[in-house]
């Protein structure tokens, strides 16, 4: 089984890339299972520009993404994995500019305008998602359920963890912000984050079993 591993978060270090190197370690446990973490952060490109080439009836264009930028060896070998991780910090009710752009680009060549709406890939695959964020689990739920229904219709069936309420900074009182509950949070950081990485680490591995 190949897995690919797309980090949409900026820092290699903090809690959306610990939760899904944990995931991707929780694939590569089970046997006969190779890949690789790729960091958006590190790549030069840009998202769907809306050229329609993707949906051309040309069987050198069709399903296939046409802008040629760092991107691009990226959107291949998702296609050709078995299993995708990705991983986004929530910022202002969505995931990242990047991984939302790595979205367009993979997800729309998916998909076609025909009436019988079929998958365009050649396989299925499966999708694991981390998010992480400030806020409290429930907030984003609905914003959870309908990324996780489009790619299930899409690209194959689909999952989510994630970590709530994470600590952003080691030194609260250096920043603009007293809407939290510093105490709480460096708790919840000990206690609750390492249970985070866990159920990550679990669902890679559940993954890469199926």
């Amino acid at each position: 089984m190949k897995v690919l591993a797309i980090c949409g978060a900026a820092n290699k270090k903090r809690n959306t890339a610990t939760m899904l190197k944990n995931a991707f370690d929780g694939a590569l446990s089970v046997p006969g299972t190779s890949g690789e973490i790729v960091y958006l952060y590190d790549l030069n490109f840009k998202g769907c520009i809306g050229c329609h080439s993707c949906k051309l009836l040309d069987e050198n264009k069709f399903a296939r993404c046409a802008m040629r930028d760092g991107l691009t060896p990226i959107l291949e070998k998702a296609i050709a994995a078995d299993l995708i991780l990705i991983g986004s910090p929530i910022y202002f009710g969505d995931v990242t500019g990047e991984t939302r752009s790595f979205i367009e680009r993979f997800v729309f060549p998916g998909m076609t305008y025909n009436k019988e709406r079929i998958p365009t890939y050649p396989k299925r695959h499966k999708v694991g998602w981390v998010f992480t964020m400030n806020a409290a689990c429930g907030y984003y739920k609905d914003f959870f359920s309908g990324l996780i229904g489009m790619m299930n219709y899409v690209i194959g069936e689909s999952e989510y963890v994630t970590a709530c309420q994470t600590q952003q900074f080691e030194d609260y009182s250096k920043y603009a912000a007293t809407m939290f509950d510093v105490e709480a949070v460096k708790k919840r950081h000990i206690e609750q984050f390492p249970k985070d990485c866990e159920a990550a680490f679990e669902m890679g591995k559940r993954l890469a079993n199926r």
